[in-house]
Parts: C-alpha cells; sequence; structure tokens
C-alpha cells in the first residue's frame, strides 16, 4: 500500500510538471506569433525575403503559368491587353506612403545608384528584352573562334552570371517598379541614376524606355527618392542634340517632384547630368555647350546644369577641364581595370578637381562578371569576396572624402555589378552565381551601412 501511494504521488507530479511545460511552450509560441514581423523584408512583394528557395520557386510557378495563359489565347491580343492594363495601373495616383518614413532608412541623397529600365519579357513587351543579350565576339577573329556564338534563351538562360529574385521580369511591371524602389530605399540610397537615351532610340540591344520615365518618377516619389539621368552615347550625340535632350528633359520632367537637382556652393539648385563615354566627343564640341562663351552655350540660361563625364583614362582629367563640364565620375566597378576605376589613385584625381572647381564622384561596386556576354573577358572578373570588395571600395571612396558616391550598379545584371536581390539557380545549362552563405538583400544591407557611415564621417569632414 505504501509503494501504491508513493508511486500515485510521483504520477500526480509529474502530470503537473508535465501541463506546465506544455503551458509554458504555449506561451512562449504566443510571444514569438506577436514578435512576427508583418512583412518578410524590403523590397519583397511577396513577403518571400525570408525564404528565398520558396521566392524562386513561385517565381518559377509565375513564369510557368504565364506561359500558359500566353498558349491558351490569341498571343498579340493578350500581350496588347496585358500592356494596357500595366499603362493604366502606373499611371494611376500612388498610393499614400504609410509607414513607409518609419520602416525603411531614411534616403542619402549623396548616394547616387546606376539604375537600368531596358529588360522586358513576353507578358508585359511581348518578347524578351536584354535578358536574351547576344554573345559578344571578341574583336580578334582567332580568340573570338574559340568561344561560343549565339545568344540567351530566357527564362532559364539569361544574359547574367547571378539570377534575379524577380526572375526574368519587365521594367514595365508596377510590381517591379515598386520592388526596386522599396530595395533602393532600404539601402538608403538617395538619388537614382536613370540610363536614358532620348525618344524613338535605344542601345542595340533593346528598345526605347523615355515613355517609362514619368512611371518611375511617381514610384521614386512614392519613396522619397530622386531621379537624374545618365545620358548614353546615342548616335550622333553632339553639343546641338545634348542642348536638345537637356531642354526636352528639363522641360518635360523638371517639374515633378522627384526630379533631382543638386545644391551647389553658391546655393543655386541644378539638375545633375551623368554622361557616359563622354570621352568619345572632342572637348572643342564640349565647350561648345558647355562653357559660357561656346556657340551653343547653356551656361545662365534656365537649362543650366551640373555636367559629369565620364573619366577613364588619366588624360581624359584635362580635356574634361578643357570641355566645360563639372565633375567627373568613374563607373567602372572593376578596380584595376581603367586609370578611373583603380582605388589607389582617386586621391590623385580628387585633389585635382579640387584644384580646378571639379566635383570627384568615385563610383564603388560589389564585384563584376561580364563572361555570359563577354566569355573571354575572364580576366576583368572581381570576385566579391562574400561583400569584401564591396566594403573595400567604399572605404577607398571615404578617404577621398567625396561630395557623392555613385554605386554601380543597382541594376546592370550583364556585367554581374547588382546589388539587387539574387538567389541560387541551377538549370541544365548554368548553374548561376549568388550571394551565399550571406541572405539575398546582403548588398542593399551593406550599402545602408555604408550610407549610415558616410553620414557620420561627413559630419566630422564638415567641422
Amino acid at each position: 500500500i505504501l509503494n501504491y501511494d508513493i508511486m500515485a504521488r510521483f504520477r500526480r507530479r509529474t502530470c503537473i510538471i508535465l501541463l506546465l511545460f506544455i503551458l509554458f511552450i504555449c506561451s512562449i509560441m504566443m510571444a514569438l506569433k506577436t514578435l512576427r514581423p508583418d512583412r518578410a523584408g524590403f523590397g519583397d512583394p511577396f513577403g518571400l525575403g525570408l525564404l528565398p528557395e520558396l521566392q524562386q520557386r513561385t517565381v518559377l510557378l509565375g513564369n510557368k503559368q504565364n506561359t500558359l495563359n500566353r498558349i491558351q489565347g490569341d498571343t498579340a491580343t493578350h500581350v496588347s491587353n496585358l500592356h494596357g492594363i500595366a499603362v493604366n495601373t502606373m499611371k494611376a495616383s500612388m498610393p499614400p506612403v504609410n509607414k513607409l518614413e518609419e520602416e525603411l532608412s531614411s534616403p542619402n541623397y549623396n548616394f547616387h545608384i546606376f539604375y537600368y529600365s531596358w529588360f522586358g519579357n513576353p507578358q508585359f513587351d511581348g518578347k524578351y528584352i536584354h535578358w536574351n543579350h547576344p554573345l559578344l565576339p571578341h574583336w580578334d577573329p582567332k580568340i573570338a573562334n574559340n568561344y561560343p556564338k549565339g545568344r540567351h534563351n530566357p527564362p532559364e538562360d539569361i544574359g547574367s552570371n547571378f539570377y534575379p529574385e524577380l526572375g526574368s521580369y519587365s521594367s514595365k511591371d508596377p510590381s517591379v517598379i515598386e520592388a526596386h524602389m522599396k530595395q533602393m530605399r532600404s539601402a538608403s540610397t538617395g538619388v537614382i541614376v536613370l540610363s536614358w537615351y532620348p525618344p524613338g532610340m535605344a542601345d542595340e540591344n533593346g528598345e526605347p524606355t523615355d515613355d517609362l520615365v514619368p512611371v518611375i518618377l511617381d514610384y521614386a516619389h512614392k519613396y522619397n527618392l530622386k531621379v537624374t539621368f545618365h545620358i548614353e552615347p546615342y548616335k550622333d550625340r553632339d553639343d546641338r542634340s545634348m542642348y536638345h535632350n537637356v531642354k526636352y528633359i528639363i522641360d518635360k520632367y523638371g517639374s515633378h517632384p522627384a526630379f533631382y537637382r543638386h545644391k551647389t556652393s553658391t546655393g543655386r539648385f541644378l539638375p545633375m547630368f551623368y554622361v557616359y563615354d563622354s570621352y568619345v566627343t572632342i572637348p572643342e564640341i564640349w565647350a561648345n555647350l558647355l562653357t559660357v562663351s561656346g556657340s551653343q552655350t547653356i551656361r545662365n540660361t534656365p537649362y543650366d546644369a551640373l555636367f559629369i563625364a565620364l573619366l577613364v583614362e588619366e588624360r581624359h582629367k584635362h580635356d574634361i577641364h578643357r570641355s566645360g563640364f563639372d565633375g567627373m565620375y568613374t563607373y567602372f566597378a572593376t578596380n584595376g581595370f581603367s586609370y578611373g576605376s583603380s582605388h589607389h589613385n582617386w586621391a590623385s584625381l580628387k585633389a585635382f578637381c579640387d584644384s580646378n572647381n571639379l566635383m570627384f564622384i568615385p563610383s564603388v561596386g560589389p564585384g563584376y562578371i561580364d563572361t555570359s556576354i563577354r566569355p573571354w573577358n575572364n580576366h576583368n572578373t572581381r570576385n566579391r569576396v562574400n561583400g569584401k570588395y564591396y566594403e573595400t571600395a567604399f572605404s577607398a571612396a571615404l578617404l577621398v572624402r567625396p561630395e557623392i558616391i555613385s554605386i554601380t550598379s543597382f541594376n546592370e545584371w550583364h556585367e554581374g555589378t547588382q546589388i539587387e536581390k539574387a538567389v541560387p539557380k541551377r538549370t541544365g545549362q548554368v548553374v548561376y552565381l549568388d550571394y551565399k552563405p550571406h541572405k539575398p538583400n546582403v548588398y542593399l544591407e551593406l550599402t545602408q551601412k555604408w550610407s549610415e557611415k558616410y553620414r557620420k564621417e561627413q559630419e566630422q569632414w564638415l567641422m
């Protein structure tokens, strides 16, 4: 009987302890549930930022469904209708910002990021654009014969060594534009440097994109971002055409609240234009436009602006000064590739600019690899080293105390300089690079980290 009483008390005690343990676990689960964030991460329209593998499968399923839709209906009509819906959606007024200011890092208008709106897919554009980039042959036929030819075949095979979390997207897709704005804002960048060709013109692998500018401006404004223009080297670009381009941009977009104006040392607020491959045009032509005495001068007119030239070789700094430009940038994310992109030359370039009243805007990037479109260009690959390459570039830029830092790039996928979210992907033909062991947003987080570091150091520079 004594043993029976002991065993009964033991069982009761065990049950009580077990019940208390279960209650404790339930309390913990409820507490964790209340702490779970409403959204998985910035820039993730589907809330799957914390589950990149699931996001990847979702994108692929979406692509398959789009394919089925196209097969089931008249393709041309379907694409036309979708495009009309997209345009109407994009033209609609932007919804209120709500709690964006609380959720996202504050924009740093001294961090400018290069952005490309040239991508297309069948759903929004009737065909793939840029994702199907051709393999570019080497200029030496003997070398070219050793490498493959042809073009990429999306969505599984795209013209990039990395694969976007958003898949082979269209730059016209409103959800893509919104996701991009969220990502850029979460990275604490402030100014989008939009690749731009005049109306009706495009690069040799793309389609005209000027009609997309109002939409980009609207979404940028929603996220308190600004937009400036990266004028590409279109055919017959000279002083006269540039005057008309600048006039067109300022007349059409200059009144938009997202249009970027830079405060100069004299207190003026001027638009800013980056001019890619500016060295292709001789200084005398630029001087017609950019010096006060030039025959096509834009100075002291309603269309005056800050013009930033691309510096590749050391000699370009003298040409840039002679041309009447207001500053220089280095663009390439390949340390050692050119004089301008080599970090160890930035101090002397900054000194030259300071002594000649020019702005020096170094360009930092997370790495470089373009062998998906230039298979012979291995020697210019720059490994990301899990983010260390990017941080080294930022560190070098901060050392010269620049007024502005430019970032190459948000989404130049062909050259592997993107900081946009990328995910692991393997197909029968290709194993894409990825950001592992880090998450898809690691380069956005690193940009935000250095944006804050820049702000703190800049306060000390100005003291």
